[in-house]
């Protein structure tokens, strides 16, 4: 984590969680929460996202949006990694109920500095036991 970033009372850096739960398009809740991540990682909070239901839709590969005109934002996640957004939390569950594997997610990496500028994966999937687990270690969660 980075000396900069953003500590409470006490000294302790605030961990914030975003949880996706809506579709990419047909709300804004999915833009929206996007733009909300990017203004908190600018501002150095620790900064992870959660993918449930529907927001797993939201990663997956090779969306196209020209036949239901609306822009589509999902090359805007590939940005993430350049604001310290690297940890993106897919729940396994939520991907098997729509027909989905991991293979079907954008591949997202960030370039880990300390390790020769070794790139790793951001997207983690994981069960619904291990998403609770890692809901209940944030400071703040953000739900859209």
């Amino acid at each position: 984590m980075s000396d900069e970033m953003q500590e409470g009372p006490q000294g302790e850096v605030k961990k914030f969680m975003y949880v996706n739960r809506k579709a990419p398009y047909g709300t804004i809740y999915a833009l929206e929460a996007l733009e909300v991540v990017l203004i908190g990682a600018a501002f150095d909070q620790d900064v992870s996202l959660a993918f449930i239901d529907d927001g797993v839709f939201q990663l997956t590969d090779g969306q196209k949006t020209d036949d239901i005109g609306i822009k589509n934002f999902s090359p805007a996640f590939r940005a993430l990694g350049d604001y310290d957004v690297t940890k993106l939390y897919v729940e396994k569950e939520s991907l098997e109920e729509r027909g989905l594997t991991r293979d079907d997610l954008m591949d997202l990496t960030w370039e880990d500095e300390d390790n020769d500028w070794e790139e790793k994966p951001s997207i983690r999937v994981v069960s619904r036991e291990e998403m609770k687990s890692v809901l209940s270690d944030q400071d703040v969660i953000l739900s859209f």
